[in-house]
Order: structure tokens, then C-alpha cells, then sequence
């Protein structure tokens, strides 16, 4: 008809399609809103609203004195936790020679971490951290450093500093060694990335009390139990920012890269690692914190350092050394967080001015 615009058949075809998709999903909607209500109404009439989920596997009658019985049940929970019991024990009995000798090594590195730091006097080592920090961040926090390493030390906490500053040095250190080469497996192959994943997601939404159980099974109570429950606790952000540093790198600059003949492992140490060391230092700057507060829940395995302090204090009902040491272990972690972090930014800035 004339004076009436007709579309092409291009933009027609496109129109009709979206409002019939979305009609489909309305009805996917109502299909499974209709489905919900059945199952509703079927569990109801059959069971009730008291039903529960059907978890024996068994059941035994035990005979009494009496002449009664009685009736037994073995659920899905016991099973599975019998199960799970079983084999971290036969794990633990059968390496028992490799638990023995990971202990034995952390024990003697942190003996001499511990004795080190003890043998050189407060003094020095406050005028240390003070030159650092004026390197790092000026006379703020070189006032802040000095600060709060006298407050450790006039509460006669400092040698419980030193034995919190050594379990956190051998717990970080272990985790960046074998978080890094993680990080690179799971940037260079997708595989490896989908495999991690699951398993970084689960350490990091995992209550942190449950890693001092496989702690105390392997290495029995005391500093080795709480080095490796640390470690596990505070490896997964130097894994996923080691790898999302290296997956960052434009595409572009690695074909360059390769356009002149560089070898893969050139591309990766040359030129990947250097331009993701910023993402990577805060990966080693996550990892550190995430070790300090680790190490102080590790104190309910005889790990020693501050979290002793913070566990005697809820013991004894004792809110001021409670707070005392709660705010000694907060202090210790400003001046790491921004220690680190001012070593990544001096990459940066040195990385800026080659470029």
C-alpha cells in the first residue's frame, strides 16, 4: 500500500526473532516454577513437612543385659568420614620417614632464623626497619616503623615478634617457591588452569581452622604443623596473580618478542616475568599478609610467636593483653604491607623508565 514503509527482510527476520526468544524463556520460567510447585506438593502429601534427608546405610541390632536390643545407624557421614580417616592415617603412617624429615629441616631453619634475629640487638634492627621504611614511604612511616616496633618491645613481646617473623619467613618463602611455578603452569596452559581453579577456590573459601588438622596428623603438634597449615593457607593468591600477571601481557608485545627469534623461555623470563612483577609482587604482598594471620591461628598447635599471647589472653579472659598483642600482630602487618608494596612500586617506576 502506498504510504506505508515496509521494512527490508533482513530487519524483519531480526525483530520477529527477539520477541519470540523471549517468549521462550517467560515459558522456561513458567515451566520450572509449575515444576517447583509439583515437587512441593507431592513431598508434602507423602511426606510432610517434616521430611529429612535419607542418610542411613545400615542398620544393626545390638542385644542388651535386659534381653532388649538396640538399633544401631551408620549414616552417609560417618562412612565418608571413616573413609577420609582411614586414609589420611595409612598416608601419615606410610610416609611417615617424609614427615619426619620436613620436620626436622623446618625445625633447624627456624632455630636459626630465630637465633639470628635474637643475637642482633633491638636496637639495630629498629634502625634497620626505620632506614627502610624512609627508603620506601619517608618520615611517615619511618615515625610509624620506630613506633611501633618500641611499642613490641616496652610490652615485652619482642622475642615473641622474632619467633612470629621466622615462622612467617619459611611459610612465605616455601609458598612463593611453589606458588610462582604454579602460577606459570596454569598461565601457559588452560588445563592446568582448570584443574587449579576448583582447588584455589576451595583453600581460599575453606575455614582456616581446618587446615591445622592435616598439620597435626603429619607433623604431630608444634612449629612444623604450623608452617605447613600456613602454607597452604596462603599460597593461592600468589598462584592466581602469578598467573593473571603473566596472562595480561598484550599479545602483541610477545609475537614482537617471538618475530625476532626469541626462544619460549626467553619470552617468559625476558619478557612476560618482568612485565608482570608488579601483579606478581601483590600476589607475594597477599600471600605475606594472609601468612601473618595464619601463623597467629597457628598458635593453637604450639606454633609459638604472638598468637600464644592472643590464645593465653582468651584463655585467661584477659582483654588487655589480648588487645596488647592483637594490636602488636596489626603493627607487624602495616609495616610488611608497605614494605612490599613499595618494592613494587619502585619495579614499576624502574620499568617505566627503560620503557
Amino acid at each position: 500500500m502506498a504510504g506505508v514503509d515496509r521494512a527490508p527482510p533482513g530487519e524483519m527476520t531480526a525483530t520477529s526473532r527477539k520477541p519470540l526468544s523471549v517468549i521462550r524463556r517467560h515459558y522456561a520460567w513458567l515451566a520450572g516454577l509449575a515444576l517447583v510447585g509439583l515437587v512441593l506438593v507431592v513431598s508434602l502429601l507423602l511426606w510432610g513437612t517434616e521430611m529429612g534427608f535419607p542418610t542411613t546405610v545400615s542398620t544393626s541390632e545390638i542385644p542388651t543385659a535386659g534381653g532388649d536390643s538396640i538399633t544401631l545407624e551408620r549414616t552417609v557421614r560417618e562412612v565418608t568420614s571413616g573413609a577420609i580417616d582411614d586414609a589420611v592415617n595409612r598416608i601419615t603412617k606410610d610416609g611417615s620417614w617424609l614427615f619426619d624429615g620436613l620436620s626436622a629441616a623446618v625445625d633447624v631453619v627456624l632455630v636459626r632464623i630465630e637465633n639470628g634475629l635474637k643475637w642482633v640487638p633491638w636496637p639495630a634492627i629498629v634502625t634497620g626497619l626505620a632506614v627502610l621504611s624512609f627508603a620506601a614511604g619517608g618520615w611517615r612511616l619511618v615515625g610509624f616503623t620506630a613506633a611501633a616496633l618500641l611499642f613490641v618491645g616496652f610490652m615485652d613481646l619482642w622475642e615473641n615478634m622474632i619467633d612470629t617473623i621466622a615462622l612467617m619467613v619459611v611459610a612465605v618463602v616455601i609458598a612463593v617457591l611453589g606458588g610462582l611455578p604454579l602460577g606459570i603452569l596454569s598461565s601457559r596452559s588452560q588445563l592446568a588452569d582448570n584443574l587449579m581453579r576448583p582447588i584455589l577456590d576451595a583453600m581460599q573459601t575453606m575455614p582456616s581452622f581446618v587446615y591445622l588438622l592435616p598439620g597435626i596428623l603429619a607433623f604431630g603438634l608444634g612449629k612444623p604443623a604450623g608452617i605447613f597449615a600456613t602454607i597452604i593457607y596462603a599460597i593461592p593468591p600468589v598462584i592466581r596473580l602469578t598467573s593473571l600477571g603473566i596472562r595480561q601481557v598484550p599479545g602483541e608485545t610477545i609475537e614482537a618478542v617471538r618475530s625476532f627469534g626469541a626462544s619460549p623461555l626467553q619470552i617468559l623470563t625476558k619478557v612476560q616475568i618482568p612485565m608482570a612483577l608488579p601483579t606478581i609482587m601483590a600476589g607475594i604482598n597477599q600471600t605475606t599478609l594472609m601468612a601473618l594471620s595464619m601463623v597467629t591461628i597457628a598458635s593453637m598447635v604450639a606454633a609459638g610467636g604472638l598468637g600464644d599471647n592472643v590464645l593465653r589472653a582468651l584463655q585467661k579472659n584477659e582483654p588487655g593483653n589480648g588487645a596488647i598483642a592483637g594490636l602488636s600482630i596489626v603493627f607487624l602487618a602495616i609495616i610488611i604491607d608497605r614494605l612490599t608494596q613499595a618494592v613494587s612500586r619502585s619495579r614499576q617506576e624502574m620499568l617505566r623508565s627503560v620503557g
